[in-house]
């Protein structure tokens, strides 16, 4: 399930930092999968997760700005 931005503007700083490692680690998962070869269950998993990982960045550094 794809996070929605304004679902991530309500998270707490502690709960993106949270879900940022929990995405990161399981497209590190996805991209050794890959690596070796596997059959990926999805297809589209690596860029959701990446496109995710850049969502939450973003909003980050827009907070930090303010």
């Amino acid at each position: 399930m794809a996070l929605k931005a304004a679902e991530i503007r309500e998270m707490s700083a502690e709960e993106r930092n949270q879900k940022l490692k929990e995405l990161r680690d399981e497209l590190m998962h996805e991209r050794g999968a890959a690596a070796m070869g596997g059959a990926p269950t999805n297809p589209g998993a690596i860029r959701a997760l990446r496109t995710e990982i850049a969502r939450i960045l973003t909003i980050q550094k827009e907070e930090e700005d303010l």
